[in-house]
């Protein structure tokens, strides 16, 4: 339930609150450098070990992501210091919930631990955002409908895969893997919407795709990987 908390209604909360105050490239980019504070947690416990296959793989992944939201372009950065501390304690949730949370889906049922995550995050917003506040909102049934369909695909089955992720993959790859989100994002915007990839978008889109291969490679030395801390 603490997971709930501080991982998923935290990184949701202050990613927002980012986009509110800053823009779109620069939440973002901000909150995906989440796999340098994982890389740095798990070294710093030596879960694992800081091989260069990591570092280049976590690298080319940011660079990635800031071509594909066009940092570089006309979706440059804006700095805010409020949005600029709500992106890092955002990406600071984020991987919270992808260490922690993988450590929760090795000890018990995946299942069960997201039950339990997803708890914790609906308690939070019941105290944070009372239920009276959104039914003085006067949603309409259309709208409560879209809210439901959104809920249920947008943040259910997207949670229910990562954490089945998490059972099978380290937090390390598991978060460059999750760098792919605004690369689909372009990709389901173009097809969808129409809205027109440049080649530098394509370029960054090919970075992540690489990085995602590069991380889950194995390493010739056969690196010895804790997947589960000790109890203390």
């Amino acid at each position: 339930m603490l997971i709930g908390v501080l991982g998923v209604a935290a990184s949701n909360y202050f990613y927002y609150l980012a986009i509110q105050k800053t823009n779109v490239a620069t939440a973002i980019i901000l909150q995906y450098t989440a796999p340098v504070w994982v890389l740095l947690y798990m070294v710093s416990r030596r879960l694992q070990r800081a091989t260069m296959q990591k570092i280049v793989s976590i690298a080319v992944s940011l660079l990635g992501v800031a071509l594909v939201i066009d940092v570089f372009g006309g979706g440059g950065l804006r700095l805010n210091r409020i949005g600029v501390i709500a992106a890092i304690l955002a990406s600071l949730s984020f991987a919270c919930y992808n260490v922690f949370g993988g450590q929760l889906v090795q000890q018990h049922d995946r299942w069960k631990a997201l039950v339990y995550v997803l708890f914790g995050a609906v308690a939070f917003w019941l105290i944070a955002n009372p239920p009276w506040r959104v039914v003085a909102v006067h949603y309409s049934g259309g709208q409560w409908g879209f809210l439901v369909v959104f809920a249920i695909t947008s943040v259910l089955l997207p949670f229910s895969f990562y954490f089945s992720g998490l059972h099978h993959l380290d937090p390390t790859r598991a978060i460059v893997t999750s760098c792919l989100e605004p690369v689909f994002s372009i990709a389901i915007a173009a097809a969808t919407l129409g809205e027109i990839v440049g080649p530098i978008q394509v370029v960054g889109m090919v970075l992540v795709l690489a990085a995602t291969l590069m991380i889950q490679i194995p390493e010739r030395r056969g690196e010895k990987v804790v997947a589960v801390e000790p109890m203390e």
